[in-house]
């Protein structure tokens, strides 16, 4: 059985995504809750400290690869490569988001750089 909600958040991401990679960073004024919660540290919380920091770190200039997408009732995770402009290797991002009524409530993370090759036989993706 197919659970409805995960996959419209996974939809909703999806989407989301596409939009934020192709520069409008706009789109996370409708996807994020006003009083949003980043757990990162070094991330602020609310929507708008968080768009502000977003738009003026890495990841707003970097190309993002999204490897794969999981989503579970209010949950949503995607696993991604972040690639700046300056680091070719770039870095392996895991992103858990969770969602309440198709907006972004919370924020998690894990962000690792890419290490050489011959460092991970297996690939980090």
């Amino acid at each position: 059985m197919t659970n409805n909600l995960a996959t419209r958040n996974k939809e909703l991401l999806l989407r989301s995504l596409a939009e934020f990679t192709n520069g409008n960073i706009e789109v996370l004024r409708t996807l994020l809750h006003e009083n949003f919660i980043e757990h990162s540290p070094g991330n602020p919380s609310g929507r708008d400290a968080f768009i502000e920091f977003t738009a003026n770190s890495p990841v707003a200039k970097a190309r993002l690869e999204i490897k794969r997408v999981i989503a579970d009732d209010d949950y949503a995770v995607v696993h991604y490569h972040m690639i700046a402009p300056d680091d070719a290797r770039g870095i392996a991002v895991v992103d858990i988001w969770r969602l309440v009524d198709g907006v972004i409530t919370e924020h998690w993370d894990v962000v690792q750089p890419v290490p050489d090759d011959d460092q991970i036989p297996h690939g980090m993706f």
